[in-house]
């Protein structure tokens, strides 16, 4: 948990933080959930396919932005990179949680 915590509150290097945590845990979280998704929805299980799609996707998501937001805000490089990891991090995961 440490870890999740030390995102949450932007501690992680912004690299790590948008790197690993967004762009490949936010792949690997979404195609799964996505995976659990239409596993269920083939099966008639309707009610259980949106919370199974949804619940691990929408926190892990909402965790990994604030995470990226906070962490870009404390990075000491140049701005354009932290302003456009956030940009680029809202937009994935929007995506990412809506499809």
């Amino acid at each position: 948990m440490t870890s999740l915590s030390r995102l949450w509150r932007g501690e992680i290097p912004l690299f790590t933080a948008f790197w690993t945590w967004a762009v490949l845990g936010g792949l690997l979280v979404n195609i799964i959930s996505s995976a659990m998704f239409l596993a269920l929805i083939t099966n008639d299980q309707t009610i259980l396919a949106v919370i199974a799609g949804y619940a691990t996707s929408l926190p892990y998501n909402l965790l990994v932005t604030v995470g990226v937001w906070r962490a870009a805000a404390r990075y000491t490089g140049e701005r354009q990179w932290a302003e456009l990891a956030r940009i680029a991090t809202v937009v994935g995961m929007a995506l990412l949680s809506v499809t």
